[in-house]
C-alpha cells in the first residue's frame, strides 16, 4: 500500500513523495501501461551467479535496459545465452527499489538471430579464412631457448603482471620487452597495430606475445580488426595470441602462429621452465657416463677374449691390464673435466645474464628519457611563453586567418599566464 504524500511547504499544490513511495509508484504504473512486454535487443555483459540467476544488458544503437533471468526461467531455456546474441526477451518491466533502476524481468528467452557484432566477426573470419590466412601451414613453431620474448599489451592491463611473473617463474635469465599499446577502446586496434609495427622493425626478440584479459565482446573487439589480422600474418618472428579465456575466440586469435587460452598459457607456452633444461643436461650427463661404462665393458670383453687367444702369458696380461687401467682412468677423468668446464661456463653466462638484462633496461629507460624530452618540446605553452598568443572566438574555434573574424566581434587571447578578452575594431588585409 503507497504512503500518502503530504502537501510541499514550498509550493501550494505539490505533493511531497517519499522515495520509496514514488518508486514503488512508478513500479505501478509501469505494470498498468506496459507489461508485460516483448522487447528485443542483443545481449551485453551476461552473467550467471552462484544462486542460478543470470544477469545481463539488452542493448540496441538506442539504449539499453538491465535484465534479470531468475533461476526458474532460465532453467528452462533451450539455448546457453551469450554476448552478442540478438534475442527477444518477454517479462515485466519494474523497479529495482534499492537502486532505483528501471529493470526488465524476463519471463522467457529466445533466439532472434545473433547480434551485429557476431555477424561482422562471422563475416570477416570468413573472408580472411577463404584469403587463406587461418591457414595451417604458414604457421611457425615456437622457438625452444628464445634469446628474448616481447609483449605486446597495456601497461596497466592484470595480464602483463601475469606474463611478467611466469616469465620470472620459469625463464628469469630471458630478457622481456614490452610494446605498450591500449587493449579497449576506439583508438586500441590503431595502437595495437603501432606496437607490432614497432617490434618488428626493432627485431629485438625471437617471440611475440599479444596477451589481453577477459571480457565482453565489446571489450575484445580492439583485436578483431582486419588490419590488425592482416599485420599479424605480416610477423617475421612467432607470434603468441593470447587473448580473454579459453571460451574467447578472436580474429587475431586464427591468425597468430599459436592460440593460447590464456595470457599466463601464452607466456607458459613461450618459455620452457629453467629447470626442464637442468634436467635435460642432468640426463644427458648420465647417458654419457652409461655409454663410457658400456665402452669400458666392450673393451675389457675384448681383452679377456685376445688374452685367451694368447695362451694367458701372465706378463702380457698383466702390462694390458695396466695400459687398460690408465686409459680408462684417462677417459673418466677427461669426461669429468669436459662436464666440470661446462658447468663453469653454464655458470659464467647465468652470472652474465642479469648484467645484459640491466644493460637492456637501461637503455630503455633512455630511450624513455630521450622521448619524453622530444614531448616536452613540443609543448604549446612554450610557444605562449615567447609572447605569442592563442586565439579563438567565443565558441573556443581557433582563429588562424583574418577573415575569420568580423569587426565588433568579441575574441580570447590566451597568454601563457591567462586569457584576455578582445573585440575586434577592424580588419586589415
Amino acid at each position: 500500500m503507497l504512503e500518502p504524500a503530504r502537501a510541499s511547504g514550498g509550493r501550494p499544490g505539490l505533493p511531497v513523495w517519499a522515495v520509496g513511495s514514488l518508486l514503488r509508484a512508478i513500479a505501478d504504473s509501469l505494470e498498468a501501461r506496459f507489461n508485460p512486454v516483448v522487447v528485443q535487443g542483443e545481449i551485453s555483459s551476461f552473467t550467471r551467479a552462484a544462486s542460478g540467476h543470470c544477469y545481463f544488458t539488452l542493448k540496441d544503437e538506442q539504449g539499453q535496459i538491465r535484465c534479470a533471468l531468475f533461476r526458474r526461467a532460465a532453467s528452462l531455456l533451450d539455448f546457453a545465452p551469450r554476448d552478442g546474441q540478438l534475442v527477444e526477451v518477454r517479462g515485466r518491466l519494474g523497479v529495482y527499489e534499492p537502486r532505483g533502476e528501471l529493470q526488465l524481468v524476463a519471463e522467457s528467452l529466445k533466439r532472434a538471430g545473433e547480434g551485429n557484432l557476431f555477424e561482422r566477426f562471422l563475416q570477416l573470419k570468413a573472408r580472411l579464412e577463404a584469403e587463406g590466412l587461418f591457414d595451417a601451414g604458414r604457421k611457425r613453431p615456437l622457438p625452444l631457448m628464445p634469446r628474448a620474448i616481447g609483449v605486446v599489451t597495456s601497461l596497466g592491463a592484470a595480464a602483463l603482471h601475469d606474463v611478467l611473473s611466469t616469465l620470472r617463474r620459469r625463464v628469469p635469465h630471458t630478457p622481456v620487452v614490452v610494446y605498450p599499446a591500449s587493449v579497449q577502446g576506439a583508438q586500441a586496434a590503431a595502437e595495437l597495430q603501432a606496437a607490432l609495427r614497432q617490434a618488428y622493425e626493432r627485431g629485438e626478440v625471437d617471440v611475440l606475445l599479444l596477451v589481453r584479459g577477459g571480457g565482453a565482446m565489446e571489450d575484445l573487439w580492439s583485436f578483431n580488426d582486419e588490419v590488425l589480422a592482416r599485420l599479424i600474418v605480416q610477423s617475421p618472428m612467432p607470434l603468441v595470441c593470447g587473448v580473454g579465456h579459453e571460451t574467447d575466440f578472436t580474429i587475431a586469435d586464427f591468425c597468430a602462429d599459436v592460440r593460447a587460452p590464456t595470457p599466463t598459457a601464452a607466456a607458459e607456452l613461450a618459455a620452457a621452465p629453467q629447470a626442464t633444461w637442468l634436467g635435460a643436461l642432468d640426463l644427458m650427463q648420465e647417458r654419457l657416463e652409461e655409454g663410457l661404462a658400456r665402452q669400458l665393458e666392450t673393451a675389457q670383453q675384448r681383452l679377456d677374449r685376445a688374452a685367451g687367444r694368447l695362451g694367458q702369458p701372465s706378463h702380457l696380461v698383466t702390462r694390458e691390464q695396466a695400459r687398460l687401467t690408465l686409459l680408462a682412468q684417462r677417459l673418466s677423468h677427461g669426461s669429468a673435466l669436459g662436464l666440470e668446464r661446462r658447468g663453469v661456463d653454464l655458470e659464467r653466462r647465468g652470472q652474465a645474464l642479469p648484467r645484459l638484462r640491466d644493460r637492456a633496461l637501461a637503455a630503455q629507460a633512455q630511450r624513455l628519457d630521450q622521448a619524453r624530452l622530444r614531448l616536452e618540446l613540443l609543448d604549446p605553452s612554450l610557444v605562449l611563453q615567447r609572447g605569442y598568443a592563442w586565439l579563438t572566438d567565443q565558441d573556443g574555434r581557433a582563429l588562424t586567418r583574418a577573415a575569420q573574424a568580423e569587426p565588433g566581434q568579441p575574441l580570447v587571447a590566451t597568454l601563457s599566464d591567462g586569457q584576455l578578452d578582445l573585440q575586434v575594431l577592424g580588419r586589415r588585409p
